[in-house]
């Protein structure tokens, strides 16, 4: 089995999903900065108990908690939005709401990943990489 995937954030975004689909509290992730930097704004934003990282041979891992054992998940879904096929982009003004605001999405942008209501705030538009609720 092969470490490398041709979609980082894709793989991580799978992985979490089916863990939360079959009531997994944690997983292990081949780290990488770009898949580290999604993993710390959804645990920053609370749909991820912890992470840390691990060393290890050939690479690194990142040890996700998802929730605390006997707890339910806080994602209900979780979609990668730009694919390598289709890249989706959107202006600060135009960066779509989720659930009411009750979701997030985040946002590749000039000044690094960050979700869409920071977005907005700094005015910034980008990819739109990751939807979350």
């Amino acid at each position: 089995m092969s470490l490398q995937s041709t979609d980082q954030v894709a793989d991580l975004i799978t992985r979490i999903r089916n863990a939360v689909m079959v009531g997994k509290n944690e997983i292990l992730v081949p780290t990488s900065k770009l898949k580290l930097a999604v993993i710390e704004i959804l645990t920053k934003n609370g749909y991820l108990s912890s992470f840390e990282l691990v060393d290890g041979k050939p690479r690194a891992m990142i040890h996700v908690k998802i929730n605390e054992p006997g707890m339910a998940a806080k994602i209900n879904e979780i979609t990668k939005v730009s694919k390598p096929g289709r890249r989706v982009y959107s202006a600060a003004a135009e960066l779509p709401v989720i659930k009411s605001g009750r979701g997030a999405i985040i946002v590749s942008t000039s000044h690094g990943l960050m979700t869409g209501r920071e977005a907005k705030k700094a005015g910034l538009g980008g990819e739109i990489l990751v939807k979350v609720w």
